[in-house]
């Protein structure tokens, strides 16, 4: 990684190795090679940023593309955080959202931690107590 390089924001699902490792050097949960195959080739859009060809940041929404779209893998690796990555991921990820997404979508995320005062800048807002969030992850072994 150089020094000098600035970082680059493209419109692209990134590789299966690559997500996989950026999601655990951030901190994110582990996943299967076989999800994320399956699951990026169905991204409704996604975004990397990367110096000199290295992925140090992503985020994708996923969703039916039409009524529901969510927000995953925000995700910057530790050497490049608190430099205002993970908004220039936002920010791509809104822009596409508010172009193409039809009118009444509804458009969720989960946030982790202080997550949500980086969210909220885009307009999302805590929906407790009047829904709530719930999440369900299958485990090793278990297939529906």
């Amino acid at each position: 990684m150089s020094a000098h390089a600035e970082p680059e924001l493209q419109l692209q699902i990134p590789a299966v190795e690559e997500y996989l490792a950026l999601r655990v050097a951030a901190g994110l949960s582990a996943m299967s090679a076989a999800g994320a195959r399956e699951g990026l080739r169905a991204s409704w859009c996604a975004v990397c940023i990367r110096v000199g060809g290295e992925l140090i940041g992503m985020g994708r929404v996923v969703g039916d593309g039409g009524l529901f779209l969510f927000v995953v893998d925000i995700a910057v690796t530790p050497a490049w955080q608190r430099r205002g990555l993970g908004r220039r991921i936002m920010q791509a990820l809104m822009e596409q959202v508010h172009t193409r997404a039809f009118p009444y979508t509804q458009v969720g995320l989960i946030a982790d931690g202080t997550a949500d005062r980086l969210y909220e800048k885009f307009g999302f807002r805590l929906v407790a107590p009047e829904s709530q969030g719930m999440s369900l992850r299958i485990e090793k072994g278990e297939r529906a």
